[in-house]
């Protein structure tokens, strides 16, 4: 029963304005492959700095490669509008996760903040 229901939310994740506007603004970007390689390493090195500071050693040169690189991003109509898409289906999926650590009692701590 409760699998029905997540699949349900699934569908319905799937249809919703945040995943179509996504999936379409991903298509675009990486549709040029000099936007898909400039992703493609903004993802690599926000991966790294995210690993480094969740070891508790962030890495200075790294997030400044990473800040730079999304600055350049941000002159790329297509990655900007696909950079933003993401960002508004995160926060979309963050908010489904509160609602369901809520229900379980599930302390998310730092994660609210």
């Amino acid at each position: 029963m409760l699998i029905d229901d997540a699949k349900t939310l699934a569908d319905k994740l799937r249809s919703s304005e945040e995943y179509i506007t996504y999936r379409e603004a991903k298509e675009r970007a990486y549709a040029q492959p000099s936007t898909a390689a400039l992703l493609d390493e903004f993802y690599a090195l926000r991966m790294k700095a995210q690993a480094a500071s969740v070891a508790g050693a962030p890495d200075a040169e790294t997030t400044e490669k990473l800040q730079k690189l999304g600055e350049l991003l941000q002159f790329d109509a297509a990655a900007a509008e696909y950079l933003m898409a993401e960002f508004r289906l995160n926060a979309l999926l963050g908010e489904i996760y509160k609602i369901l650590a809520k229900a379980v009692d599930l302390d998310l701590g730092a994660l609210e903040a």
